[in-house]
């Protein structure tokens, strides 16, 4: 089964090096690596000085917020046009482990697990030295708490569907199709993950932890709630709400209530100011 690796990036360049130096070390190649390159025609040159053989896709739409779900389709069927036959989608800022290609492979290409969504425990790390992160990244292994992280070789289903993120996944190439993409109504940040899995929740696909599939979450300053992406998150779950019935992303919310950034109605509604 051929497999690919789908990255989305926009003014990542540094974080993308890693990334496919990350790759170099694989036990398991990627038969393929699609980056798109949102919005960021730098990104083409950076690729080809580092001499990766990835290819390199155009998804340029300067008016409003980044289109990451638009983007990711893009990536995925250029992957498909390749022959990909499973498709990994890893964050720009995630260094994959030398097993993580293998690992998600193996699970496709089990009959157990083949029509499954599967996803692999990130680990997040720490600010690197000044000479950047170490090649070998194993000794760091700490995975997210909030997430399930199973035994190296081991595969376990689960039904909590809003565990799922977009920072590493795979799947089969028929399964992807099932779902049909990513919702395109979704623009900048929050929510497109959530509602993918609610689809596939709806389409009776299964959902797996790939134990072994680990990643490595590069550090980037971050806030806490993602104020500085406020308007994207209140249109996203309003979308989210329209399409699903209920408010995703309560957490952030929440947050924004209480610093007195929106106001909420009896049902939840948020509205900013």
């Amino acid at each position: 089964m051929r497999t690919a690796i789908v990255t989305i990036a926009h003014g990542r360049g540094r974080h993308l090096c890693r990334q496919l130096d990350g790759m170099g070390r694989s036990t398991r190649p990627p038969d393929i690596h699609v980056i798109v390159a949102v919005d960021d025609p730098e990104l083409a040159e950076i690729i080809t000085a580092t001499g990766s053989p990835a290819h390199v896709v155009e998804c340029n739409d300067a008016a409003g917020p980044l289109p990451i779900a638009a983007a990711r389709n893009t990536g995925a069927q250029a992957a498909l046009n390749r022959g990909a036959e499973v498709l990994v989608f890893l964050d720009v800022d995630c260094i994959p482990s030398p097993d993580m290609v293998a690992r998600y492979h193996a699970a496709a290409a089990d009959s157990r697990h083949r029509t499954a969504l599967l996803c692999g425990p990130v680990t997040y790390l720490a600010p690197p030295n000044p000479g950047g992160y170490p090649a070998n990244l194993e000794h760091l292994i700490d995975p997210h708490p909030a997430r399930p992280a199973p035994p190296d070789g081991d595969v376990v289903a689960s039904t909590d569907y809003a565990l799922f993120w977009s920072l590493s996944f795979a799947l089969t190439a028929s399964t992807w199709r099932r779902i049909g993409g990513f919702c395109t109504r979704y623009r900048g940040y929050g929510a497109e993950d959530t509602d993918f899995a609610q689809t596939a929740s709806a389409a009776g696909i299964s959902m797996r932890w790939v134990g072994g599939a680990h990643a490595f979450h590069q550090f980037h300053p971050l806030s806490d709630p993602p104020v500085h992406h406020l308007h994207d998150i209140v249109r996203n779950a309003e979308i989210f709400h329209q399409r699903w019935g209920w408010w995703p992303m309560e957490g952030w919310l929440a947050a924004f209530h209480e610093r007195g950034l929106i106001t909420r109605a009896a049902d939840g509604r948020p509205t900013i100011g």
